[in-house]
């Protein structure tokens, strides 16, 4: 079945039997025998990937392999006049525990940032008190689910691959997916998500927006008509707000010192009776991931709650680092960076889409948000259309991809088919020279597979480019599905 190396023994529709591997079972699989007291804990689609490329010699900082899988944004500098944090202070003061919640600096340095940038004029205002300080985004979204009570939760799909697991593990609440077409462009209008809401009873509904890996974007009237409707509703919308200065929707001619980013807080009526939860950090917007510093920005009873889940959770974030990054949290700040990201990575973005165009892999939509392209596999030839044979395929050409089924979020895996297997992500993350060089691989991929079938013209090849091996090649069949149980 889809999702899992694992033999499921069906007693009906509905029940099946999830036997323990045994130890030879275990070896088998290449899996570590299970111990004792002890599952077997699935790894993200991303982290997959990149073990996988691992086994094979890829490295971080390779000049012959291209990452085009991870989440990661380049981090080093792309504006030469703009600061960058390059050291962290330690003293006695900062070695000490911090708060669990968060320093008081820097909650109300988020708090002031979120008022300047969305909330200006409004008579409700963010406060230290509607914010929390989490060691990253999984620990953040962690916190809200580990806090939640028994209810149904709405997940679109697709969606980031993390939410999988993380609806899986605390077994208080409900996860109901609600499916976004291709068709309508992996979008869902206000009408039917009004009508999941209430016909399904969902008490929240979790999503990120931009939306990872689609790009696709609410914003504007129809951003403030989700808010209105978690208001109406009585529903919590959690918004994952991680990619918010990511965003592409307007016309940005070169030179312009035009940007613009994304939240829900610009239409929250009352900060503190709006069920509205937004999580954001340094980790993507920022570009420094490695520093493992996000927040929620809620009500004050949501903080009071993942707070308390905190303490036992994960004890709160780094002081040090708190204290550092607490000049990078301002609206001088986020302004300036943002103009740079944003004229920085439209320009890869239109060069990783005129390159895929060429290829015949365009998405159905370009990205409106986030640095990834969400590209169609459906017009390959098969075996290589489906997005497990691109991704070894890939690997052969030291190129890092993430199939599309690991997106179709499947708490429980009560699914047993995906609806994405012709989809793989591909990230314009990293710098240009490496997105170039996994581009350049990609096209020796389908090259490669042409001349195979007795098609093509291996002259055609860029300057750039190897010539990759002549003659027949071996492309295996669509394997097993990687676990995701």
């Amino acid at each position: 079945f889809f999702g899992s190396h694992e033999s499921f023994v069906p007693f009906g529709p509905g029940f099946f039997r999830q036997p323990t591997p045994s130890l030879c079972e275990c070896e088998r699989m290449g899996e570590p025998p299970v111990i004792p007291g002890f599952r077997h804990v699935p790894k993200t689609g991303v982290i997959y990937v990149m073990d996988e490329a691992a086994k094979l010699g890829y490295t971080s900082g390779s000049t012959e392999w291209a990452n085009l899988g991870q989440g990661s944004p380049e981090t080093g500098s792309i504006d030469p006049k703009g600061p960058m944090l390059t050291r962290i202070p330690v003293n006695p003061a900062t070695s000490h525990y911090g708060s669990v919640q968060g320093t008081a600096a820097l909650r109300q340095a988020v708090a002031e940032l979120y008022n300047g940038m969305y909330r200006q004029g409004k008579s409700s205002q963010y406060t230290a008190a509607n914010v929390c300080i989490c060691p990253g985004g999984r620990a953040a979204l962690t916190r809200l689910v580990a806090s939640m009570s028994p209810v149904n939760i709405g997940h679109f799909i697709p969606d980031y691959t993390a939410y999988e697991e993380l609806l899986t593990i605390f077994r208080a609440f409900n996860p109901i997916p609600i499916l976004c077409e291709a068709e309508n462009n992996f979008r869902i209008s206000v009408r039917d998500l009004r009508r999941e809401i209430v016909g399904r009873g969902l008490s929240a509904v979790l999503l990120s927006n931009p939306c990872n890996p689609t790009g696709a974007l609410v914003e504007g009237e129809e951003l403030a008509q989700w808010v209105r409707m978690a208001r109406e509703c009585r529903c919590s919308f959690i918004i994952d707000e991680i990619y918010s200065h990511y965003i592409y929707s307007y016309n940005r001619s070169a030179g312009s010192t035009v940007w613009k980013t994304v939240s829900a807080a610009q239409f929250v009526q009352d900060v503190d009776s709006d069920p509205v939860i937004i999580l954001d950090g340094l980790t993507k917007s920022w570009r420094v991931p490695g520093l493992r510093c996000c927040w929620v920005v809620a009500p004050r009873a949501v903080i009071e709650a993942i707070t308390s889940s905190g303490t036992f959770l994960d004890g709160g974030t780094n002081h040090a680092t708190q204290e550092a990054v607490l000049s990078m949290v301002n609206r001088e700040y986020v302004v300036r960076s943002t103009e740079a990201l944003q004229k920085h990575f439209t320009a890869k973005r239109e060069y990783i889409l005129e390159r895929l165009s060429a290829m015949g892999l365009s998405p159905p939509i370009p990205p409106a948000g986030t640095f990834y392209v969400w590209a169609n596999l459906q017009e390959l030839p098969p075996p290589l259309n489906d997005s497990d044979v691109f991704f070894r395929e890939c690997l052969k050409e030291k190129v890092i991809t993430v199939p599309g089924h690991f997106f179709d979020v499947n708490p429980g895996s009560r699914r047993t088919k995906s609806r994405f297997t012709n989809f793989v992500r591909l990230s314009f993350g990293p710098e240009m020279e490496v997105l170039r060089r996994g581009l350049d691989g990609i096209e020796r991929v389908l090259r490669k597979h042409s001349v195979a079938n007795g098609a093509g013209n291996t002259e055609q090849s860029s300057p750039n480019q190897s010539n990759g091996s002549s003659g027949a090649v071996h492309i295996e069949e669509p394997p097993i599905r990687p676990s995701k149980l």
